[in-house]
């Protein structure tokens, strides 16, 4: 067994190792991206094992710089990486591998920016698996700049709540690094404090798991804080099965005041002459205590939230595009009939 998973790893030959490279090119991260390199050869074997058996899989790699967690995902034995990489920097470095592993590993190399890139279009067609059946032979797998992770991880949940991009082929995982308070919100249960809409949106959809910190030493240049390394397995129904945007939305204004009581923030999803009704309203409909904290709230329970407010707002469709950031307006007679 062991030489058979041998067989199936491929062998670069002598290379440059990431610092001659950065030398070479003469790169250096640029702090406004966020980049960060990581060197130690051992913790980015680490990540790519986090993904657990990638002997033929297809790989998309988020952001890979100069190409250290590429080098580990090839010699894994992975048999297509699409590399996504905005800084064109980067791409002679990408081009060296991908030349030192041709006719072994397919490589697609993408200048672009990930938040609007389709993956999907580079993912060949014989890996696609029913959303039922087990994950397909593709991972996602990322070192992300801090400035875009929450931000993609966010569009990304929307795409899986859609059955979109990569998830379009069934419940493609991911292996991603995130800042590590971050991952830790991420993963975060209920009467976590650092629990938070993040962590609702995440485990709603998917099966999160908090691998292992990684010092912020190890980079180059070394970030303010530590880094946590995430996977996210998505799951075959989501825990609250209503639209994306909804659950969003109550999630996010219910933890938009993460101290106090969750009445409070659910509060907000409605218009102020009538708030006070209509959260109490939405709580007694839910069952749920309205002094309860926001991270006291499981998942499940939020479910019940979103089905009340739902059902509100086909009572009230007037409420459905209530925004208390947004510039106010004159309260419609209907709203008004109800205070």
């Amino acid at each position: 067994m062991a030489a058979a998973k041998q067989a199936l790893q491929i062998r670069l030959p002598p290379l440059p190792s990431i610092k001659d490279v950065i030398k070479l090119y003469k790169l250096r991260a640029i702090r406004e991206l966020s980049q960060n390199f990581l060197m130690e050869p051992r913790l980015i074997d680490k990540i790519v094992r986090a993904a657990g058996h990638i002997e033929n899989n297809v790989v998309c790699e988020v952001g890979p710089g100069p190409g250290g967690i590429t080098r580990s995902i090839i010699q894994q034995g992975a048999r297509k990486v699409v590399l996504i990489e905005k800084d064109p920097r980067f791409i002679p470095t990408l081009e060296l591998l991908a030349d030192a592993c041709r006719g072994k590993v397919d490589v697609d190399i993408v200048t672009g920016d990930i938040l609007k890139t389709d993956i999907s279009q580079f993912l060949p067609e014989d890996t696609k698996h029913e959303w039922t059946d087990s994950p397909p032979p593709i991972n996602l797998i990322g070192n992300l700049p801090f400035s875009v992770s929450t931000i993609l991880m966010v569009r990304w949940l929307e795409m899986i709540s859609k059955r979109e991009g990569p998830w379009s082929f069934g419940r493609a995982r991911m292996t991603l690094t995130f800042q590590k308070e971050v991952a830790e919100r991420m993963a975060a249960r209920i009467m976590d404090k650092q629990r938070c809409r993040l962590s609702v949106m995440c485990q709603n959809w998917c099966s999160v798991k908090y691998k292992f910190d990684i010092p912020g030493a190890a980079f180059v240049p070394k970030p303010d804080v530590d880094v946590g390394v995430v996977t996210l397995t998505p799951m075959k129904q989501p825990i609250i099965k209503l639209p994306f945007k909804l659950i969003e939305k109550v999630v996010r204004q219910i933890f938009s005041m993460r101290q106090k009581y969750s009445i409070r923030g659910a509060q907000t999803l409605f218009p102020e002459e009538v708030r006070e009704e209509m959260a109490l309203r939405m709580y007694k409909m839910a069952e749920i205590d309205p002094i309860t904290r926001p991270f006291q709230i499981a998942t499940g329970e939020f479910g019940r939230l979103c089905e009340a407010y739902n059902e509100i707002i086909k009572i009230y469709p007037e409420f459905e595009n209530y925004d208390m950031r947004a510039p106010k307006k004159k309260i419609d007679a209907d709203v008004e009939a109800i205070t």
